[in-house]
């Protein structure tokens, strides 16, 4: 593709509104990103004390790859906005984002590029950078090009562009001492200085060597948590909210004893999840794990389903087989919607779990048994005992031990490290890869009030 040799920025009125401003949420939004409105003398501050303490150099290579990441980011939403624009009209976005962003006045003089084959070569005009401005304010002029943020922006959004490592060079700097800033950009390889260019957008390997001791840090501190904080190895659970870690607390403490667990909470909170770390945290972790919806079972066959049948039972009937509960010896059986056991499987469960031993339909032999039950409802089983609907000697074997396990919409902490989870979970399952969710998507997600709690 053939353009201009020196082109006209567009209209600027579709990117400028896109920026909103939320005031009474305390943010500002650009598309679905949040950003932020920041005095360009704290950027000084922050320019100055990274100096003083790492060095020129690696403060110059800190704030190109700051400088690089952004301006991939922005090339991405630029990319979106501008679906019908021109190729070079949509480029040109870059330059009007330094403009309304306050970095710098950009006046391109010259681009030509040609995204099939890579070719790419542009020159722009800045004014009143920023960067020079404080740069000159603390140390006066330098002795070489001092726009790095700006720089590595600039390399970022062209790189993203044009799906190659695009690199710009100031040619002149009004740090210093022109009248105004001149950039050149190029393909990396044609650059002679390019390992020097690109080692400058690699991560600096001390800060790096930080972030990794770091982690050890972090990793060490996991590892010799106090007794408190051991819910956080709740098996298969994902969160971090006071709620939730108080959930996780109670099943701990639960798991080294065989106490009857009765899980209470509205309808996809995680009830199962919830049975499954006990059992995994518990001494019986090597047996069965069985779970059980009572309200997926006819009425008629909840017995049989539960207790086991003999042959010749009923009809229908043609071969012994054992019952969950004979499944989950040694082991724990979950019993889901507990309320909606008939009432001749609420005395048959009422003596397992008085005398460990039970009969199957259609047997007169007692078989011993050694189950865990966790049992779990949604309803209020006390108000099902008012109304006749629940036998209140199976209530009370039940809730010895209750856990109320809170809705989504009141651990709303564990929101974002769910977001994670559950990606994760859906790249493996679809073989694909997604960018995650927008600030402004976590925002909705985050605000919403979660009817149907995890499983929505």
């Amino acid at each position: 593709m053939s353009n201009p040799a020196q082109p006209k920025l567009p209209e600027s009125k579709d990117l400028i509104s896109q920026i909103h401003f939320a005031s009474e949420d305390g943010k500002i939004w650009f598309n679905e990103q949040r950003m932020l409105l920041i005095h360009s003398a704290v950027m000084g501050s922050l320019r100055k004390e990274l100096i003083e303490t790492l060095g020129v150099e690696r403060t110059r290579g800190f704030l190109m790859r700051f400088g690089y990441y952004s301006g991939l980011k922005d090339a991405e939403m630029a990319h979106k906005i501008r679906p019908d624009f021109t190729t070079q009209e949509a480029f040109l976005a870059g330059p009007q984002l330094h403009n309304i962003k306050g970095m710098v006045r950009v006046v391109p003089k010259e681009l030509r590029f040609d995204i099939e084959s890579g070719s790419f070569h542009g020159e722009f005009d800045w004014y009143d950078s920023y960067e020079s401005e404080v740069h000159l304010a603390e140390y006066g002029r330098s002795d070489d090009p001092i726009c790095w943020t700006l720089i590595g922006y600039a390399s970022g959004f062209a790189t993203y562009y044009m799906g190659r490592k695009i690199i710009f060079k100031e040619t002149q700097c009004s740090g210093c001492g022109a009248d105004h800033c001149h950039i050149v950009g190029k393909p990396a390889e044609e650059w002679e200085d390019q390992e020097e260019l690109e080692r400058a957008l690699l991560p600096d390997p001390i800060i790096e060597e930080l972030f990794a001791l770091q982690h050890q840090v972090s990793t060490l501190q996991e590892q010799f948590r106090t007794p408190e904080e051991e819910q956080d190895l709740l098996f298969n659970s994902v969160g971090r909210s006071g709620g939730f870690k108080n959930v996780c607390q109670l099943i701990t403490k639960a798991s080294k004893s065989k106490v009857t667990v009765l899980l209470l909470g509205e309808t996809g909170v995680g009830k199962e999840v919830v049975a499954k770390g006990l059992h995994q945290s518990s001494d019986r972790c090597d047996g069965q794990f069985v779970a059980v919806n009572c309200a997926c079972i006819p009425p008629d066959l909840i017995e049989a389903e539960l207790f086991g049948v003999e042959k010749g039972a009923y009809t229908g009937a043609t071969q012994s087989r054992e019952g969950k509960f004979e499944r989950a010896h040694k082991g724990t059986i979950f019993l889901d919607e507990v309320i909606e056991l008939s009432p001749r499987a609420q005395a048959t469960l009422l003596r397992v779990l008085q005398e460990g031993e039970l009969e199957r339909v259609g047997d007169n032999r007692l078989r011993r048994i050694d189950v865990r039950v966790v049992a779990a409802t949604n309803e209020d089983l006390e108000q099902a005992v008012k109304e006749g609907r629940f036998r209140a000697d199976l209530f009370y074997r039940l809730n010895v031990y209750p856990v109320h396990i809170p809705p989504l919409r009141d651990r709303t902490e564990d929101i974002p490290l769910l977001i994670e989870h559950f990606l994760e979970k859906y790249h493996t399952l679809y073989n694909k890869r997604t960018m995650g969710v927008t600030d402004k998507a976590l925002q909705a997600l985050l605000m919403y009030k979660w009817p149907g709690n995890i499983r929505e």
